[in-house]
């Protein structure tokens, strides 16, 4: 889904009080996410993601009944506009600030107090993505690399089966990146929230320790986050294992974006690379 696909469909869902073509594109992802006024409005990327659209406002509900701060929806059911899901959620006020790892930590520790909810969250499937972001990458990927990819997944899969928690189990935010909060004038809020699940607390902590391992993040702000949350997963032994699941989710998900972007299959390809030759100190990047 590109950009004027995207802005066809928000245009068709009619939830916009003034033309579609005037909003503002914020993301391309997943979801295109668009702002016009007070409102955000995200655009699945197909209809498979559906059911993911639908908890996701479930979720913004139980939050808002529970007050931990987050984005809240503004419409309480998804639609289905043209094979693509439509959420329109309450914009938040410009940010006053970029978001750090400590604020994540106070939220992720906030979260990691609740209750399960009254409806049922499902497991934190790190690497159920994979097989759909490697059938849209088709032929712009080599097909070993692909069937690589599904065997290392295979395998992370059965091995974080088995893992033992150091931390009671419960709702995680499922990608707990300092990107996916927003600092308002208020105080840091949580969003993107439709991989909100229940499932190990530390899923939600290895992916700022491969942040900092794979993605540059400086020793003093990795130690902020840890010191901010109370511990440091790095000192479990599942550790590697929730890590090696996520670096091949996240390997996976470069592919989709590899056909017509060759940035995308460069960063595909080093990814990879560094996966086969069992090299943990390649430095990842954005494209």
């Amino acid at each position: 889904m590109d950009e004027a696909r995207a802005r066809d469909v928000l245009d068709a869902a009619g939830v916009l009080p003034g033309a579609a073509g005037s909003a503002r594109l914020l993301a391309l992802g997943e979801n295109a996410v668009f702002a016009a006024g007070d409102l955000v409005v995200k655009v699945g990327r197909d209809a498979e993601l559906l059911d993911r659209a639908r908890r996701e406002l479930d979720v913004a509900g139980w939050l808002a009944e529970a007050g931990v701060p987050a984005v809240r929806a503004a419409e309480p059911k998804a639609l289905l506009v043209e094979g693509h899901p439509v959420t329109v959620w309450h914009r938040l006020p410009d940010a006053v600030r970029s978001a750090e790892p400590q604020d994540l930590a106070e939220l992720l520790r906030v979260v990691h107090a609740l209750p399960l909810p009254p409806f049922d969250l499902p497991p934190r499937d790190l690497l159920g993505g994979v097989e759909r972001w490697l059938r849209l990458a088709g032929d712009a990927i080599d097909p070993a690399d692909a069937e690589y990819l599904r065997e290392r997944r295979d395998g992370f899969a059965d091995r974080a089966a088995a893992l033992t928690p150091h931390l009671p189990p419960g709702p995680i935010h499922g990608d707990a990146l300092p990107r996916n909060v927003h600092v308002g004038p208020d105080g840091p809020v949580l969003v993107d929230l439709e991989t909100v699940s229940a499932d190990l607390r530390e899923h939600d902590l290895v992916v700022m320790a491969l942040s900092h391992d794979r993605y540059g993040l400086p020793d003093e702000a990795y130690a902020s986050f840890t010191q901010a949350y109370g511990w440091d997963v790095r000192g479990w032994e599942g550790c590697g294992v929730l890590r090696g699941a996520r670096e091949t989710a996240s390997c996976a998900w470069v592919a989709q974006h590899a056909p017509g972007n060759p940035k995308a299959l460069a960063e595909f390809e080093r990814r990879v690379r560094s996966l086969r030759d069992g090299d943990e100190t390649v430095r990842w990047y954005p494209f």
